[in-house]
């Protein structure tokens, strides 16, 4: 059964406080709708199991049953990373519903979630970043695939926040995109001379051929004059991998590699922090791992005493 269907049988109470809770994330916190979409999902899901255990209102939900519920989806073979989620949106809903005085208790507060393992991100090398960035053809397609991929190697941005950028935000004089992160942070993000070639080609030979009238400021535009969408910069940066002879690549690999490159290249932590709009620098220091990884397997390759 869909989160729709599962929406639409839970007691009017709770279903109430579903539709209240996702308004308060979209336009009071500011959560992308990736983010809302998955914390609606996993509060339906707590609501559907409190339900079928005899709970009709939201003063019903205690710590043993968001226990439980956490423990019927391990049962049902959840990664670490989909548990450490479902709770942190059980507690951000519980939290809420005390705020809002649905609730007299906040049981979320007791809750707490496996810590999730924490892989080293897929970096590419300096080479097969090049590779991917290497023009093929001229038509304005390709033309913006071309700077989308430049845009996304040089700055590390986010898919969301490549997708919203405006031709406004970008400072051609200085060099520098002006980008609006998680929560609506604003940052100023430098790009280089490949990137800033890469974007004269695409607004002045393929924009104009791509826009419509209801284009308004959109930077990069689909072929219907859209902005452009998520999932097609996605397939953009995909092709250029497999036109290139690279395994499979997502835009976030590109952040990842920017990250990393830059680093590499003597940038300092708080800095590349800074730069990818990271609120805390234990998420930048991953990099630090990976540029260590990086030098202990070419000392194994290439010392004669490793």
């Amino acid at each position: 059964m869909g989160t729709r269907e599962t929406h639409e049988r839970l007691p009017p109470e709770m279903r109430d406080a579903v539709d209240e809770f996702g308004h308060h994330l979209a336009r009071v916190e500011d959560r992308s709708p990736e983010t809302v979409r998955a914390y609606l999902g996993d509060v339906v899901s707590l609501l559907d199991h409190a339900a079928d255990s005899g709970a009709t209102t939201l003063a019903e939900l205690d710590i043993v049953l968001l226990r439980s519920w956490l423990a019927a989806r391990m049962r049902q073979g959840a990664a670490r990373t989909s548990q450490a989620r479902r709770a942190a949106a059980a507690r951000a809903f519980t939290a809420w519903a005390l705020r809002t005085g649905r609730t007299t208790a906040d049981p979320g507060a007791h809750l707490s979630s496996p810590k999730a393992h924490r892989t080293l991100p897929t970096v590419l090398r300096a080479d097969q970043a090049e590779a991917l960035m290497t023009p093929r053809e001229q038509d304005p397609e390709s033309l913006r695939d071309r700077a989308v991929l430049e845009l996304l190697y040089a700055t590390g941005v986010r898919v969301s926040e490549l997708c919203n950028l405006n031709q406004a935000d970008l400072d051609e004089a200085r060099r520098v995109v002006r980008v609006f992160g998680k929560g609506a942070k604003e940052r100023a993000v430098p790009y280089g001379i490949p990137a800033q070639k890469a974007l004269d080609d695409y607004r002045r030979h393929a924009r104009p051929s791509l826009a419509v009238k209801t284009s308004g400021d959109a930077l990069f535009l689909g072929v219907k004059g859209g902005r452009l969408q998520q999932t097609v910069v996605r397939r953009i940066v995909d092709a250029a991998a497999r036109a290139a002879g690279l395994p499979h690549t997502s835009p976030h690999d590109l952040r990842h590699s920017a990250a990393t490159h830059l680093l590499d290249g003597g940038a300092d932590l708080r800095a590349v922090q800074d730069l990818l709009g990271h609120a805390s620098l234990s998420s930048t220091q991953i990099y630090t791992h990976v540029s260590t990884e990086r030098l202990r397997a070419a000392f194994k390759q290439a010392h004669p005493r490793a």
